[in-house]
């Protein structure tokens, strides 16, 4: 299960360190894809074949499950951990994310979300604001 909050550091070689109680869980390989949001997926590889699995039943005469399954699909890219736990972001992702010096990694059960910090907190506090709201037109989904 990946949850919490972490604040990191970019480096100038687009490396950001993922926290080592999420390193487990990714240790056999990760995909690092556009989220939604403006944010940056991170799911294991056996968590993205999953999500793929998923895009390729999507039926391809339906204009937005194509759009969507490209958005998901044709930014991936597997990365690898270095010594340091850190991934490399390829720079058209962190450019789509506008990740600037200042990140954060959140962990949302199955994945990982990349956000630049001022997004992040920019998000989070609209959320928390509405967090009433949201949780009101959840419950029509059973939560």
């Amino acid at each position: 299960m990946l949850i919490g909050e972490y604040n990191h550091s970019l480096d100038n070689k687009g490396r950001v360190a993922i926290p080592a109680k999420f390193r487990a869980a990714l240790k056999k390989g990760a995909v690092v894809t556009k989220g939604l949001d403006n944010c940056l997926f991170l799911y294991s590889k056996e968590q993205f074949a999953i999500i793929a699995q998923k895009f390729s039943a999507l039926p391809l005469s339906q204009a937005k499950a194509r759009a969507f399954s490209r958005h998901m699909l044709a930014g991936a890219m597997d990365v690898e951990f270095d010594n340091q736990g850190r991934i490399t972001l390829p720079e058209y992702l962190r450019s789509f994310s506008n990740l600037k010096k200042k990140v954060v990694v959140a962990g949302l059960y199955n994945h990982l979300e990349i956000w630049d910090k001022t997004a992040w907190d920019k998000y989070k506090a609209n959320s928390e604001k509405n967090s009433n709201d949201i949780a009101e037109a959840l419950g029509d989904l059973g939560i």
